[in-house]
């Protein structure tokens, strides 16, 4: 088993656009309509939203591969890249997305650890994530990495409102 991690640049874009669209899609793809799945892709992996995130200095993108081949990808962020409003001492775990193939090999945890590294090297306090308050498996995966829920706020699937729960580890 070789795991390997790469930060993401622009000329990454196509690439993780791909992954992006591919990791989302199989995850929630049963949990809602065809329509608001296909808005919420288009808006959120066409190539000019990728290329923007990247170009973030406050956002951060790695790619995992498992045995030479891209498995899944991570997103953090930090001060005004993060999707709500925190403080400075506050790093956002935005995505952890593993293709369904790749599952269960230790790939999330391999990300989150990341996460947690790079926030540990930033002097942050907290690390925080939304995660879908019907996504289960994620929500049992962040409490058993000593996640406490602190809060919920929207998000959009299409025209359909959903509930992300706030989690939150403190570090210090």
């Amino acid at each position: 088993m070789n795991i390997n991690m790469t930060r993401c640049t622009l000329e990454d874009s196509r690439k993780l656009q791909e992954i992006g669209y591919e990791t989302f899609k199989e995850t929630f793809e049963n949990q809602n309509s065809p329509e608001n799945m296909k808005t919420y892709l288009e808006e959120a992996f066409n190539i000019k939203q990728v290329e923007k995130e990247l170009s973030n200095p406050s956002s951060q993108f790695y790619f995992v591969s498992f045995n030479d081949e891209v498995a899944g990808y991570l997103k953090v962020n930090t001060g005004d890249a993060q999707s709500e409003e925190m403080d400075d001492d506050s790093l956002e775990i935005e995505r952890i997305y593993i293709i369904n193939k790749f599952q269960n090999h230790g790939l999330g945890k391999y990300l989150f650890n990341k996460a947690m590294n790079i926030a540990m090297e930033q002097n942050k306090n907290k690390v925080w994530l939304g995660v879908w308050e019907k996504n289960e498996n994620a929500i049992s995966f962040y409490k058993r990495l000593g996640f406490v829920q602190t809060g919920a706020h929207s998000f959009f699937m299409g025209d359909e409102e959903q509930t992300d729960l706030i989690m939150v580890k403190m570090l210090q």
